[in-house]
């Protein structure tokens, strides 16, 4: 499974886009303003739960964010170490731990967002919550960025593999991260020169007919959910 829409009938897929863009910002509002043992331990549930309700697993969700997640995990490390005595912060590294954690938490939803609604569908919710040219703009780089994102993933997984087959590992670790990301940028660089020629050719247009969104009982359930999360964040 890539990070892209993957057609079901789940619960989240059928619910209006602008609901469930309400409900996952308000799920990083709370997450945000409750970094807190508890905060956390009340929201992993919710956030574990969310790739299950666009038929996906939270395991697959996480190993779409492969490349993030070991930054996550060294950022305790680093924010323990000092300079200077006492040489080692537990303070610092808690809760640099909390945030990587809340930062987890946040991508689950986000990766049942992705999965369970079309770039047509997101890029007419962001024009329908930012009118006028910015809604335009700000669409379009809604909808390629859900796009494109799994082109790139694919490639910079494609290189690794073909590193890896060349007797990669047997290199440091440097340099396998060098080959594989110089490779991955020069290709997308040249994939976005080539859909910028694929775009003209299509004659692009800014303002395309949206899909039609209309909001259900469910989807007002949704957003009441959303505004009691937010509220909780503010209190």
């Amino acid at each position: 499974m890539t990070l892209a829409y993957q057609p079901g009938e789940s619960a989240l897929h059928g619910l209006d886009p602008r609901a469930k863009l309400a409900l996952q910002a308000a799920f990083a509002l709370v997450a945000f303003a409750h970094t807190t043992p508890l905060g956390l331990a009340l929201l992993t549930p919710v956030a574990v739960l969310a790739p299950y309700l666009a038929d996906a697993s939270p395991l697959a969700a996480l190993r779409e964010f492969w490349v993030a997640l070991p930054f996550l995990l060294a950022g305790p490390l680093v924010a323990a170490i000092a300079l200077g005595p006492p040489w080692l912060r537990p303070d610092a590294a808690v809760t640099a731990a909390l945030a990587s954690y809340r930062v987890v938490l946040v991508l689950l939803v986000a990766a049942a967002y992705v999965y369970s609604t079309p770039a047509r569908e997101s890029r007419a919710a962001v024009r329908w919550l930012l009118p006028g040219r910015v809604g335009a703009v700000a669409g379009v780089g809604v909808a390629l960025v859900f796009r494109f994102l799994p082109v790139l993933q694919s490639d910079l997984a494609g290189r690794r593999d073909a590193v890896n087959a060349r007797l990669g590992t047997e290199r440091s670790l440097r340099e396998r991260i060098r080959l594989v990301a110089v490779g991955g940028l020069a290709r997308a660089l040249d994939r976005a020169g080539r859909l910028s020629v694929a775009l003209r050719a299509r004659c692009f247009a800014w303002n395309p007919t949206p899909p039609p969104l209309a909001f259900r009982g469910r989807d007002w359930l949704a957003t009441a959910a959303a505004f009691v999360m937010a509220v909780a964040a503010l209190v």
